[in-house]
């Protein structure tokens, strides 16, 4: 099912019309340690019901809070469940994995931005993987790398190079509200 130019409600009604994939639960978190809804939107929506899969296409973003996840493509992969009472097949249930492509951008709810080719989030592990073209900047600091892999639980990450080249790497600017002198003492 294709809908163009959906806004976010339509999509919404349309995903419920067809009995297809259940809303993003408050328990997959795109924003650190955040209980707010997903708000999922894009130019169009495809869902595959037997899969329990919707893809969203065309400027698609996913919203939660203050933290923003854009990209060309989102695909979201929901857990099957047992089949609802009286009904045939499986249930699509809570969301197990949501992957970007192309321009893909990621915006914490503290400011950072992470910018990448690929993006996989895990609902079971809290962790977003973005991969190829890595640039991550805080504030005027900027990290480089092939791959980083964020916990929006926590806040922590790490950034992997490719195989022997793009080694990781970092341009950090000193705080200056905390710099006293340039004279060392």
């Amino acid at each position: 099912m294709t809908t163009p130019n959906p806004t976010t409600f339509a999509c919404i009604a349309a995903l419920a019309a067809a009995g297809a994939l259940a809303a993003l639960p408050a328990g997959a978190q795109i924003a650190t340690n955040s209980k707010a809804p997903v708000d999922v939107t894009a130019d169009q929506l495809e869902t595959a019901n037997a899969n329990c899969q919707a893809t969203w296409r065309g400027k698609a973003e996913a919203l939660q809070d203050t933290a923003r996840l854009r990209a060309d493509v989102l695909r979201i992969f929901n857990k099957k469940g047992p089949p609802k009472a009286g009904g045939k097949g499986e249930a699509c249930g809570d969301m197990d994995r949501m992957e970007a492509e192309g321009s893909v951008f990621y915006v914490t709810s503290k400011g950072e931005k992470v910018r990448s080719n690929k993006a996989v989030y895990e609902a079971g592990s809290t962790t977003i993987t973005m991969i190829g073209d890595v640039i991550a900047v805080q504030g005027q600091n900027v990290l480089r790398g092939d791959r980083m892999v964020f916990n929006t639980d926590t806040g922590e990450g790490h950034m992997e190079g490719g195989a022997g080249k793009n080694r990781p790497r970092g341009v950090f600017y000193p705080n200056q509200s905390s710099a006293t002198s340039d004279k060392p003492k």
